[in-house]
């Protein structure tokens, strides 16, 4: 009788992974994963550079929380994701990191616009950010698959593979929560930018300043009132023809009347 098990079909069979307890998942339970239109945007350039077609395949490692750890930092992304075998995969996706001077240029582009920066302090990518990068001739995403290094230490001879794929959902993820993760792969920590950002916009601030600084002494000082007003004379009784009439009067007579000698003395004294 043969074998109802051979060999050559239990090594055919997709191996189960390993679960994981309090491993790192995506909260996107079913559809689309990324929410703002900067994850977007980083999932449509994995697809334009021609691995977009693949990345389904981590959906569901990603949903499951296979990946142990992952770390960004400057020039890419460095995870660790349990696979079948006991040991996890090491994962690593790199982007080149920019220069200091191309960092500089950035940062004086984007500090000449207040805006973006109350954008990034309020945890927002501007819209129009990646045109502020290509002003200076660099490129906020990556523009070409050499700007895109990805490497796993699992078997698959794909790219990416599952392991990758499942850690770029999860990367669009953190970018969706936190922006600056992506200028972070680029090369600037958050609170590297927005101080080099308040240095630089303060550094302007005194060239506005010295103009009103010199008239700070004469700021406040009235100018001179004419002589004379001019402009009709109004009677100083008329107050008395514009209020209602009073219910009462007094020995037969209106109190408007009564006190029309009183306004009209008080006007001659003026």
């Amino acid at each position: 009788m043969p074998d109802p098990d051979p060999f050559w079909w239990r090594d055919a069979q997709p191996a189960r992974p390993r679960k994981v307890e309090g491993g790192i998942q995506i909260h996107s339970t079913r559809g689309q994963v990324a929410r703002t239109w900067w994850s977007k945007r980083f999932i449509s350039v994995l697809e334009q550079l021609g691995v977009g077609g693949r990345l389904s395949r981590g959906r569901s490692y990603a949903r499951a929380g296979q990946i142990v750890s992952l770390d960004v930092d400057v020039g890419g992304a460095v995870a660790q994701v349990q696979g079948s075998r006991p040991q996890p995969y090491r994962v690593r996706l790199g982007v080149p990191a920019f220069g200091k001077a191309e960092w500089a240029a950035v940062a004086q582009a984007l500090a000449d616009d207040a805006s973006y920066a109350a954008a990034l302090l309020n945890g927002e990518m501007p819209r129009d950010i990646e045109r502020v990068f290509e002003t200076v001739g660099l490129s906020l995403f990556p523009a070409t698959e050499r700007d895109l290094a990805m490497d796993c230490s699992c078997p698959d001879f794909a790219v990416p593979c599952k392991h990758l794929a499942a850690v770029c959902y999860v990367l669009a993820e953190r970018f969706d929560a936190d922006p600056f993760q992506i200028l972070a792969l680029r090369g600037r920590q958050r609170d590297e930018l927005l101080e080099e950002l308040r240095v630089r916009r303060s550094a302007a601030a005194p060239t506005q300043g010295a103009d009103l600084a010199g008239v700070m002494d004469r700021f406040w000082t009235a100018a001179a009132l004419p002589e004379q007003l001019a402009g009709p004379r109004t009677p100083p009784d008329a107050l008395l023809d514009q209020v209602p009439p009073f219910p009462i009067e007094v020995r037969g007579h209106p109190v408007s009347e009564l006190l029309r000698p009183a306004y009209r003395a008080l006007g001659a004294a003026e």
